[in-house]
């Protein structure tokens, strides 16, 4: 067994090895150049490594793909995600599914569950497809451009649509400015939050006080909404948060707040940044972007999600999930104490050759025709703990690409690839992805 729960009658085992450095040290260095050092801690210490990094204290990473997918079978009382996740509860609160734990945690998970479900997630293709097309043609055409921040704004345009339904008042205009005015990409401020007297100053004092407004204008939304006599007939994610119910209780104001943002931010950030490396990838690999843009033409949606999955396994946004432990076990050979924060490292195990042939190489076809492990492929987390909202994230980015391939194609002036980098909860493109835009030769139209 690779985890099983320590057993005191036993010979103790040794604790996970990692350098020795000070931990201001670690914790600088896995911050800004993580994925570089993890591959590296792995070759020299192996699958199991220990590090100090602030603000979990004690933390240990998990780089083989079995471990982890043993973490992910365990019982969830072993392993609290929520609380490995609380350095986000300034933003998400601490009722979100990312930041909470237990009885509500599963509460909430299933009751969201037919929300994002496969059937839910088609009858949201018309919108993305709509709201894609009208972008992509504010796109600029033969021009270098930073991919990125288009691809943040039509997440958001995408995501706010399935949160809150179609329309617009005075309230979502001034609530959705005040979102892409909050630094969710600023791993410092995200950080800052969590301290009282940070938020008296600077950067985290603005942050809080736009936190605080958005607060206002998300509980004025809730209130309207509650009462709207067409409650009911909706279909937008607000309305069904407001309308759920398991037969006990609804859920109250502030858990649909803290849902409400949480999918906001997760459905936008994660996935803008898949998509801008998928573009990233297409424009440095021509052949791969011919055969996408043929099947974008043809309505192919297998290849195109092919592309958005080899994309999220060699560019992997989430390079790792945060799990903290709730009791003393032994993994593998070593024993972990109760209170260290676990993380798999998502972004290790999707570049390992005992999984992938020629990892480094960026080619769909992988997802086509060869046997990948489910546990060697996990951009969404895995078990209790998956996130929700995977298949809407994997439509999501295979629809935007088709809108795109189907009306342009994909170039780069800049072919070396662009360095990864990690300026908040995700890894994303030094140089936002550049790309060049040119019209579809009158053959391919």
């Amino acid at each position: 067994m690779l985890i099983r729960t320590a057993d005191s009658g036993s010979a103790p085992l040794p604790a996970p090895p990692g350098p020795r450095l000070p931990g201001p040290v670690q914790t600088a260095i896995f911050t800004w150049w993580r994925q570089a050092w993890a591959e590296r801690l792995r070759e020299k210490y192996g699958d199991v490594v220990a590090l100090k990094v602030f603000p979990w204290g004690r933390v240990v990473l998990i780089n083989d793909a079995d471990h982890i997918a043993a973490m992910f079978a365990s019982p969830a009382e072993r392993f609290h995600s929520g609380e490995g996740n609380r350095i986000l509860a300034p933003v998400f609160g601490k009722h979100g599914l990312l930041t909470c734990d237990g009885e509500e945690h599963r509460r909430l998970r299933k009751l969201m569950m037919p929300m994002f479900g496969k059937a839910a997630v088609r009858g949201y293709q018309d919108t993305v497809r709509e709201l894609t097309e009208r972008d992509v043609e504010t796109w600029p055409v033969g021009r270098p451009f930073k991919s990125l921040e288009r691809m943040r704004k039509l997440s958001l345009d995408i995501i706010w649509r399935v949160i809150f339904g179609p329309g617009r008042d005075v309230r979502s205009g001034e609530l959705r400015g005040l979102l892409e005015r909050l630094p969710m990409t600023d791993l410092a401020v995200l950080m800052g939050l969590n301290s009282t007297r940070a938020r008296r100053v600077g950067p985290w004092r603005r942050a809080s006080n736009l936190l605080a407004r958005i607060d206002t204008l998300i509980y004025e939304t809730i209130e309207e909404r509650r009462s709207a006599p067409d409650l009911g007939q909706r279909t937008d994610i607000l309305s069904r948060l407001i309308s759920a119910g398991d037969g006990t209780e609804g859920l109250s104001p502030v858990q649909v707040r803290d849902q409400a943002v949480t999918l906001l931010f997760a459905g936008r950030e994660p996935t803008a940044t898949a998509l801008a490396w998928a573009l990233h990838e297409l424009a440095r690999h021509p052949a791969v972007a011919q055969h996408a843009a043929r099947a974008a033409l043809a309505g192919d949606s297998t290849y195109l999600e092919a592309v958005v999955k080899e994309s999220m396994r060699r560019r992997t946004g989430i390079f790792e999930s945060i799990w903290t432990l709730a009791e003393d076990i032994e993994l593998g050979d070593f024993r972990v104490r109760k209170g260290v924060t676990l993380m798999p490292m998502i972004g290790v195990v999707h570049r390992d050759p005992a999984h992938y042939r020629q990892p480094e190489v960026f080619r769909p076809e992988r997802f086509l025709h060869e046997d990948i492990p489910p546990h060697a492929f996990i951009p969404f987390g895995g078990g209790a703990r998956r996130c929700i909202g995977a298949h809407l994230s994997v439509m999501q980015s295979a629809e935007v690409l088709r809108v795109v391939l189907s009306r342009r194609s994909v170039t780069t002036d800049r072919p070396k690839p662009e360095a990864a980098v990690c300026k908040s909860v995700t890894i994303s493109p030094a140089g936002g992805a550049r790309i060049i835009l040119r019209p579809l030769p009158r053959t391919e139209q």
